[in-house]
């Protein structure tokens, strides 16, 4: 794997991860099995209120070739072909959506030592192109993010970011919704034995003059149970427990609380991840 910047998504990853990564409100049951002839296939269910939702994704791997085809409750078939490593650190993936004639897509990546690419384009008559680019290396990264509509010849979306990235800190500073929203993350490892660390996000809305601080933490109790909590300058207070009673299953519970609200009930949220 080419060590470098990375694409432009990994800026401030690790910082999102910590603090939003495996929090939800809603229950949700995925059960993957696996065929005799190494077919993947993944059920999920999952429970908004009283909506319940479901879909159903078969994964089959042919060398550097990987078919991902998904099928939900609107009958809606999702189609990924993802082929890895055409060429040294390029990556080719295909998506479509049935029965959405203008769902088509073609995205290249690209990852090298000092850069990181990804370009996107639609299979229709006046696509949107998308393009994000990385410079740098494994320690500093400066990138940008544009989507281009060509039918209206309009820039739909500009974003900028710059992370650095040390042995045991990353932090990252990012300029998002077309100049608007000016967002700064910083993730620091504790104790890499008992996967310790801690995390702050601070955004700052230019239009709404808001900020939006959060913090937040996790810690590993055990080799296989890992407990997570954030807080934010709202008053809402998440935690959850993780644990991993089985290889690659998964049990979690999460909750939160308005602390300026203490009255109302609290969310909570539940996933279990079920694999052979």
């Amino acid at each position: 794997m080419v060590k470098g910047p990375g694409l432009y998504s990994d800026i401030g990853k690790r910082a999102r991860d910590l603090l939003y990564k495996d929090y939800q409100g809603d229950h949700k049951f995925t059960v993957t099995t696996y065929t005799a002839n190494g077919v993947a296939i993944t059920s999920s269910g999952i429970k908004k209120g009283e909506l319940f939702l479901a879909d159903v994704n078969t994964q089959l791997k042919n060398k550097n070739i990987t078919t991902d085809v998904k099928v939900d409750t609107n009958s809606k078939v999702f189609t990924t072909i993802t082929v890895d490593e055409p060429a040294p650190g390029l990556k080719t993936i295909i998506s479509f959506v049935v029965p959405d004639q203008r769902s088509g897509k073609v995205e290249l990546q690209y990852l090298h030592e000092y850069a990181g690419i990804s370009t996107g384009i639609g299979l229709t008559a006046n696509p949107i192109v998308n393009f994000s680019g990385v410079a740098g290396n494994d320690k500093l990264a400066l990138g940008a993010d544009l989507s281009f509509d060509t039918a209206t010849g309009n820039f739909t979306k500009y974003n900028a970011g710059f992370s650095f990235t040390n042995s045991d800190l990353i932090a990252a500073l990012t300029l998002n919704d077309k100049g608007d929203t000016l967002t700064a993350s910083y993730y620091h490892s504790v104790s890499p034995l008992t996967n310790t660390a801690v995390g702050a996000e601070l955004s700052h809305g230019f239009s709404s003059n808001e900020n939006t601080l959060t913090i937040g933490t996790q810690h590993s109790l055990d080799p296989l149970t890992t407990v997570k909590a954030r807080v934010n300058n709202y008053g809402k207070a998440s935690a959850l427990i993780q644990h991993e009673w089985r290889p690659k299953s998964l049990f979690t519970i999460s909750g939160e609380v308005d602390t300026r609200a203490i009255e109302k009930s609290a969310k909570i949220g539940l996933a279990v991840a079920l694999k052979p």
